[in-house]
């Protein structure tokens, strides 16, 4: 998986979580209605692991983040699975991740992305830490936005740097899922990620295939959209 340093330019947006803040690991995404889905930076592998698996799975706590615009802190990620992402929970299992500090980027109504931390060991941020992490995402949304504001639209402006173009793909495969099978475009983006998982390939990856003809879903017998993979 790429993780690409910062938005065109050498910002290092993850390092002052973990020097003001007592996580093992960051990473920032980048997505909602402003703009595609991008990983803009990552401290470590299980930070970049973290963000692909939940981006893939379409589950885990960045999810609610984004639909409260509200901190989700997981202070035993290990313990009981949570009932919005057991699938999540089953693929962290046994990794560092014992505790996970998400924070959503927002600026006034602009949904901008999410901060995901995570810590080694178990235990949640006290009100200072919390505090803090919040601050920090604020200047974070800012930073993007001005970003976002500078480069353009990534949906239309091809010479965009990498890092904002390193989900395309997806959003090209789920408009080719679309045609194929007639389901919606919510509902692609859901087939896409229910073949990923079961055939244990990142989205990225299952996006691939259907851009370079290798996968395709089209209307099953029983009236519901199937995959069926090329030779």
């Amino acid at each position: 998986m790429d993780i690409a340093p910062g938005l065109a330019g050498e910002e290092d947006l993850c390092g002052p979580y973990l020097e003001k803040l007592p996580v093992t690991g960051a990473a920032v995404s980048l997505f909602g209605s402003a703009t595609a889905e991008s990983l803009i930076c990552a401290s470590d592998a299980l930070a970049a692991r973290l963000d692909e698996l939940q981006f893939s799975l379409g589950e885990g706590p960045r999810w609610r983040a984004v639909r409260t615009r509200l901190p989700v802190l997981v202070p035993d990620a290990q313990g009981v699975p949570h009932p919005e992402w057991p699938m999540f929970h089953r693929a962290i299992n046994g990794t560092d991740a014992a505790a996970l500090f998400v924070f959503p980027l927002t600026i006034g109504a602009a949904d901008l992305g999410v901060v995901e931390l995570y810590h080694s060991a178990a235990g949640t941020l006290n009100r200072s830490h919390q505090a803090t992490a919040a601050t920090l995402a604020g200047q974070t949304s800012w930073y993007l936005l001005r970003k976002i504001l500078t480069i353009g639209s990534p949906d239309t402006d091809p010479a965009l740097d990498p890092p904002l173009m390193s989900r395309r793909e997806i959003h090209q495969a789920t408009g080719m899922v679309l045609a194929q099978s007639g389901a919606t475009a919510a509902d692609s983006l859901l087939l896409l990620r229910a073949y990923a998982f079961a055939h244990d390939l990142t989205l990225r990856e299952t996006a691939q295939a259907v851009l370079e003809g290798r996968l395709k879903f089209e209307p099953g017998h029983g009236g519901g959209p199937g995959a069926r993979p090329l030779q």
